[in-house]
């Protein structure tokens, strides 16, 4: 199949390539995002590959259909930039990555909650300007501490296992309890008990109407003070104003995020010769208890390798059968 994949860096190309290699599917790679203004650069293929800040609509699908596009493969686990609804109205078929490397994210989750709590970023900059200071430098024990983890799939579920070795109290909240995760001596509460005794909360959890902007000025009001908030799922699922007005507050004593909400116009480019013209963003970064990387949870070599495979067997599996491996659709999500 002719495959057009937009959104790529040279790390997408390599690992797509070497994914492809004797498949027979002919790829070809943009940089440009997916979008309205983009679409005629799908002209002549069979499938479009899509990556997280992709925009999928309902007149990008128009637009891709009247191509002839007949799959959307996602290189992602998550679908919210897919309208999925006019998807099944054009026939276009949905497929993404279930699962690529979940140690990943929950690894990169860790980091951020060390370094947060050890502020080994301010430290390595002090270092480097010969300040040996502790003042200011102050962190707590893991051990002991109640974490809360909102979601527990495969991400959320090694998390958990994480903070248990490192001797934290975890409770957590999902619409189904995982079993692995009660065998390690997780308890499930509701989400009002999780924000007023956690420590630390983590958000695992897709991005679907019922978790939105689930980190709200309410939900934060019900909150310690002090606790540590990490995000490594969407960003949506923060109402970044209303953290930036706990930070203010001294609800939040540490932020840490992988995503942001409109990070569509910020995350995986160079800007740094650039102003960055969104406020709220440039707010964040000037407190010195935040700590925002770019949506680097999932970029590990293993992780790029298994997206790359699961995408190409996307196709394939679609190629030959008509349907692919991993297909997203209404009525699934639905149930």
């Amino acid at each position: 199949m002719q495959i057009v994949v937009f959104s790529t860096k040279p790390y997408d190309r390599r690992f797509l390539d070497a994914a492809g290699a004797g498949s027979g599917h002919r790829l070809t790679y943009f940089e440009a995002k997916l979008s309205v203004e983009t679409c005629d650069l799908a002209a002549g293929a069979d499938a479009v590959c899509a990556f997280v800040n992709d925009d999928v609509n309902a007149d990008v699908l128009a637009s891709l259909s009247a191509k002839g596009i007949k799959l959307i493969a996602l290189r992602s686990a998550g679908f919210n930039n897919v309208d999925l609804a006019a998807a099944k109205v054009l026939d276009i078929t949905v497929a993404r990555v279930p699962a690529y490397s979940p140690h990943a994210v929950a690894e990169h989750t860790l980091a951020l909650i060390l370094g947060l709590n050890r502020k080994t970023h301010r430290a390595y900059n002090r270092v480097r300007e010969g300040n040996f200071a502790l003042e200011g430098l102050l962190g707590f024990d893991l051990a002991g501490k109640t974490a809360g983890v909102v979601g527990t799939g495969k991400i959320g579920e090694i998390v958990c296992k994480i903070l248990v070795g490192f001797g934290c109290k975890v409770i957590a909240h999902d619409l189904q309890p995982n079993p692995a995760c009660l065998d390690i001596g997780v308890t499930y509460v509701s989400t009002d008990e999780l924000f007023a005794t956690s420590d630390i909360i983590t958000l695992h959890c897709p991005l679907t109407p019922a978790t939105h902007h689930l980190i709200n000025k309410a939900s934060l009001a019900r909150m310690k003070p002090g606790v540590m908030l990490i995000n490594t799922s969407r960003g949506a699922v923060i109402d970044t104003r209303a953290v930036l007005k706990g930070l203010k507050e001294g609800i939040i004593g540490n932020l840490g995020l992988d995503v942001y909400e409109e990070e569509a116009d910020l995350f995986f480019e160079d800007l740094s010769d650039r102003f960055i013209n969104d406020d709220v963003f440039a707010r964040l970064l000037t407190f010195p208890n935040v700590l925002i990387t770019g949506h680097q949870a999932f970029f590990t070599k293993e992780a790029l390798a298994n997206i790359a495979e699961t995408t190409i067997a996307n196709v394939t599996a679609f190629e030959k059968t008509g349907r692919a491996m991993h297909e997203v659709s209404v009525e699934k999500i639905a149930r």
